[in-house]
C-alpha cells in the first residue's frame, strides 16, 4: 500500500503508479476496479486535495494520465475536472466539460459543482447561465449541490438578484444553502435582505458560520447594536462560539466603548476554554487598546504564543493611540528579531507613535534606519516578484546603505518564481555574509531553483 508524505513529490508518486499500470500485464488487475490510468488519475486527485501538501503540482501531468484513457467514463471526466478546478486551471475544466459533451460522455450531479467553482473563477456570468441551463436540460438543478454551487457563483459575480432566485426555487436546502445566500447578501450590503433569511432559517439548522456571517454583517455596516443584540440571543440559546464571532463582538464592544461588555466577552472566552488565536489576540489587544486599559491589552499581547502581522499591528496601534512612542519602538525592534514583515499599518501605527511622542532625535533616527530597511526589503520583494528583476537589483544597488536579510530575501524569492538563477545565486552570496546561520535554507532555495529550472 502507497502511503503519502509530507516530504512526497506528488507527480513522482503518481508516475511509479503509472509505471506498474504500463509494465504489467492488464489481467494483472481486477475487472471490479476503474483502469489503472483512472485509479492513477485517482490517486493524484486524493494526493491533491491532501492538507500537507507542499509541492507544486503541474495540471499537465493529469491531463497527460487522462488521455492515454481510450474511452473515458463520467467517473475519470469528473476526477480530471475536479483536479484542475482544485488547480485553478479552469479554462481546462471547461475543455474537458466540452469534449463531454461531444463524446456523449453522461454527465452526473458529481459533474456540475467543479464546472461551476470554475465559473466562480473565471467570474463569467454568460458561462455560469449556460450551465445552468445544461443543469436544468439534465435534471440535476434540484441537486443541493448544484444550487448550492449556481448560487455561490451569482454571489461571486456580484448576481445577488439571480442568486436569490436560485435559493428562493429551490426544493432542497441546508445549511451550506443559506450560509452562502447569507454571505452573499453581507458582500453586497444588503444586511436587511441577509437578516430575513436569517429570521427564515429554522434555528436548529443554524450553524457557528451562520451566527458569524450575521454577527459580522453587522460589524462591517457599523451596526454595532444590533450586533451586540444577535451575540446576547447566542447566549440565551446557548450556541456554541467560535473565534470569528468572537472577533466582528470585539470589534463592535471596541467600536462603541463598552468595556465592561468586553470584558464579559473575555470571561466567557476563559471559561469556555477557546484557544485564543493570533486573530482573536488582535481582536482582545484592540479591544483593550481602544478602551484605554493599553496594560491589559499588553497583558494578553505578551501572554500569546501565537502572534502574527495583525497581533502586532493591533498592539503597535494601540500603544501609538496613548503615546508611548519609547514602548512603540522597542515592541517594533522586538518584531524585527522575531522576523514579522511590516505592512502599511505597521509604518503607520510606528509614524503615529513618534509623532505624538515628539521622538525626533537621534536614538529615534537609529531605529527609523531599521524601519527603512524593512521598506526596503518589502519593495524589493514588490519588484522582484512582479518579474523586474532588474528593477530590483538597480534600487537595491542605488541604496545608501548595503542591503539586509530582508532585502536580499526578496529578492531571492522573486528570483526563484521567475528562475532566474544568475541572479537567485548573487542574493544568496549576500544573505549568507550578512546571515551565514541562514546557510541551509539559502542552499535549500538554490537546489529547489536549479532542480524546478531542469524540470521545466
Amino acid at each position: 500500500m502507497y502511503r503519502s508524505s509530507p516530504n512526497l513529490n506528488i507527480s513522482q508518486f503518481a508516475n511509479s503508479l503509472l509505471h506498474q499500470y504500463i509494465s504489467s500485464p492488464e489481467a494483472s488487475f481486477p475487472s471490479t476496479l476503474p483502469s489503472p490510468p483512472a485509479a492513477v488519475l485517482h490517486t493524484f486527485n486524493s494526493l491533491l486535495s491532501a492538507p500537507h501538501r507542499h509541492h507544486p503540482i503541474s495540471p499537465h501531468y493529469s491531463l497527460s494520465v487522462f488521455n492515454l484513457i481510450t474511452n473515458p467514463s463520467t467517473y475519470c471526466c469528473n476526477t480530471i475536472i475536479r483536479s484542475h478546478t482544485l488547480l485553478s486551471v479552469p479554462e481546462t475544466t471547461f475543455f474537458i466539460f466540452t469534449e463531454m459533451r461531444r463524446r456523449c460522455v453522461p454527465s452526473d450531479a458529481h459533474t456540475f459543482p467543479f464546472v461551476l467553482k470554475a465559473c466562480a473563477q473565471l467570474n463569467e456570468v454568460k458561462l455560469t447561465r449556460t450551465i445552468q441551463s445544461q443543469s436544468l436540460k439534465l435534471g440535476f438543478i434540484s441537486d443541493v449541490f448544484v444550487c448550492n454551487n449556481l448560487v455561490h457563483v451569482y454571489c461571486n459575480c456580484g448576481q445577488i438578484d439571480d442568486a436569490y432566485k436560485v435559493f428562493d426555487e429551490s426544493p432542497e436546502r441546508d445549511v451550506v444553502s443559506y450560509n452562502v445566500i447569507l454571505d452573499g447578501f453581507i458582500k453586497a450590503g444588503e444586511i436587511g435582505h441577509a437578516r430575513k433569511v436569517f429570521d427564515e432559517m429554522p434555528v436548529r439548522v443554524r450553524d457557528a458560520a451562520t451566527w458569524g456571517t450575521m454577527l459580522a454583517g453587522y460589524a462591517q455596516t457599523k451596526q454595532y447594536d444590533e450586533c451586540l443584540d444577535l451575540y446576547d440571543q447566542m447566549l440565551v440559546l446557548g450556541v456554541p462560539h467560535d473565534n470569528v464571532s468572537l472577533v466582528y463582538v470585539l470589534s463592535a464592544c471596541a467600536r462603541m466603548g463598552k468595556l465592561e461588555k468586553g470584558k464579559q466577552v473575555h470571561d466567557c472566552i476563559k471559561h469556555s476554554g477557546i484557544r485564543i488565536d493570533s486573530f482573536l489576540c488582535a481582536a482582545l489587544v484592540d479591544f483593550y487598546a481602544k478602551c484605554g486599559c493599553i496594560e491589559t491589552a499588553r497583558g494578553v499581547f505578551e501572554a500569546s504564543s501565537d502572534k502574527n502581522l495583525f497581533t502586532w499591528n493591533a498592539m503597535l496601534v494601540g500603544l501609538a493611540m496613548h503615546g508611548y512612542g519609547e514602548l512603540l519602538l522597542g515592541y517594533f525592534s522586538e518584531m524585527v528579531k522575531t522576523r514579522v514583515k511590516p505592512d502599511g499599518v505597521t509604518f503607520l501605527g510606528v509614524l503615529v507613535g513618534c509623532s505624538h511622542a515628539g521622538l525626533v532625535n537621534e536614538g529615534f533616527l537609529v531605529r527609523w534606519g531599521r524601519f527603512m530597511e524593512f521598506l526596503n526589503g518589502c519593495m524589493a520583494d514588490l519588484l522582484a516578484r512582479a518579474g523586474l528583476i532588474k528593477e530590483a537589483v538597480d534600487m537595491i544597488e542605488s541604496m545608501p546603505m548595503s542591503g539586509d536579510v530582508f532585502v536580499w530575501g526578496g529578492l531571492l524569492g522573486g528570483c526563484r518564481l521567475h528562475g532566474n538563477v544568475e541572479v537567485a545565486e548573487k542574493a544568496a552570496e549576500h544573505i549568507m555574509d550578512i546571515s551565514p546561520e541562514d546557510d541551509s535554507t539559502i542552499n535549500y532555495n538554490i537546489t529547489r531553483l536549479n532542480r524546478d529550472i531542469i524540470q521545466q
